[in-house]
């Protein structure tokens, strides 16, 4: 997974046109949220078509908005990969707020622009419309688990709050295998160090 400003990085390709191949099952999903770091894509990218970039790699683009329709394209691509080799996936979402201080998200956009997302593609809506129009939810219901939701997050809070932060250690664990594969930085009383590189037959 990788985002629409990271779609321009050359290592992506590089490892797809080796994906490609050796007709690897890899899935590379572009979470498409219209802007990078402070930038609108149609700025940091020549090509925004970010689905059509893997050349002979086959791509969809979807409407991340829609919550069973990533559910079933998901599914579906797990199934195809296995079968055909790689699959380039593009999201189509939105990014409502800026990535930090240094890029506020108020430079690029307009209010307006937001709002009305907010009303017309927000996934959040749409599922809550897709419960009620087809009676899976009754209203009193979603409201009574949002409810719980968000006293369940708050509890959540308070303890992580508590919490002491996690020893250094914690960077390397469970980042590493012992089927040979060496990992660079990874304790090596859990990881065979094995130099030569995996080649898929």
């Amino acid at each position: 997974m990788y985002g629409d400003g990271a779609a321009n990085q050359g290592q992506l390709y590089e490892a797809a046109n080796m994906a490609g191949l050796w007709k690897l099952p890899i899935i590379y999903v572009c979470e498409n949220n219209n802007f990078a770091m402070g930038t609108d894509a149609s700025r940091h990218a020549h090509n925004t078509k970010f689905h059509k970039r893997g050349d002979l790699i086959p791509g969809l683009k979807v409407d991340g908005h829609n919550v069973l329709t990533v559910r079933e394209v998901t599914k579906w691509a797990g199934a195809f990969v296995k079968k055909n080799g790689p699959l380039f996936l593009e999201f189509d979402t939105y990014r409502y707020h800026g990535h930090s201080m240094s890029d506020p998200g108020t430079s690029y956009r307009t209010k307006d622009e937001v709002a009305d997302v907010r009303k017309t593609k927000d996934c959040v809506e749409q599922v809550r419309s897709m419960l009620l129009d087809n009676g899976w939810a009754q209203e009193k219901e979603l409201k009574d688990l949002e409810k719980q939701i968000r006293k369940d997050m708050e509890a959540e809070v308070v303890q992580i709050r508590k919490d002491p932060y996690p020893e250094l250690k914690e960077l390397y664990t469970e980042i590493g295998t012992t089927d040979g594969h060496y990992i660079r930085g990874v304790n090596m009383e859990t990881t065979i160090h094995n130099p030569e590189p995996s080649v898929p037959k």
